[in-house]
């Protein structure tokens, strides 16, 4: 059985990358493994509050994250992107998944603030999170980037009970995921889960430079895959 899949993007896509977009402020939350840093992506007129972390390879300056970033606040979606503290300290390796969930528990007040309902999400190691901890912390649903649903090469180590936790508390899950990403493509997800597949991309949302599929095109699959999910819309 495949993955319930989400509708595709719409026609009009950039050929390039679109560049970064400033943030309106930037907040400090202290945890208990050091400071971690949210930089706000402020709608003029927010309905809801997109919360975002980073994976283990890198930070918020991630392609997808950026992204969107810049895709959603027009559209009332204020991105909070996440930096938690191994990436503030200046840390190479990230640590232990538990101490990721400490932190991303102790910085959910923060996140909350505004009032708005919040989606928690992220690529990669930050989908893990946003999965393990969404139910608890009142999340109103889970948008995962990436999610590595096994190690490249090894499908019997599946991730997928993290997935089906966000399920079994009956909250709306998205997961966008490359065709080419060596950590799950789209087909290996379990049946029932929605999966919005970005075509030629990989683990990074990057694409080889002679594939049919632009990297412009392929983060405006991803941003409009998830500007038109309705916890991201404002419609759940």
């Amino acid at each position: 059985m495949t993955p319930r899949r989400e509708p595709a993007a719409g026609p009009t896509a950039p050929q390039h990358e679109p560049g970064p977009a400033t943030p309106t402020r930037t907040e400090t939350v202290p945890t208990p493994a050091g400071d971690a840093r949210i930089a706000w992506y402020a709608a003029a007129v927010p309905h809801t509050v997109l919360a975002l972390g980073h994976g283990a390879g890198g930070g918020i300056e991630a392609r997808d994250l950026a992204a969107l970033a810049a895709a959603l606040p027009p559209l009332g979606c204020t991105v909070a992107l996440v930096e938690q503290p191994w990436r503030v300290a200046g840390r190479r390796v990230a640590p232990a998944p538990r101490t990721l969930d400490t932190a991303w528990r102790q910085l959910w007040p923060a996140l909350r603030a505004p009032a708005l309902p919040v989606v928690a999400g992220g690529r990669s190691a930050g989908a893990r999170v946003a999965c393990r901890t969404a139910a608890e912390l009142g999340a109103v649903a889970v948008l995962a980037l990436a999610f590595p649903l096994h190690p490249p090469g090894r499908p019997e180590r599946s991730r997928a009970e993290e997935l089906a936790a966000v399920g079994e508390a009956s909250l709306p899950l998205l997961v966008v995921q490359g065709e080419r990403d060596t950590f799950g493509r789209p087909e290996e997800f379990p049946a029932g889960v929605a999966v919005a597949p970005v075509p030629d991309a990989d683990h990074g949302f990057a694409v080889p430079r002679r594939a049919a599929t632009t990297g412009g095109e392929a983060l405006h699959r991803l941003t409009a895959a998830v500007a038109a999910w309705a916890p991201v819309a404002g419609r759940s």
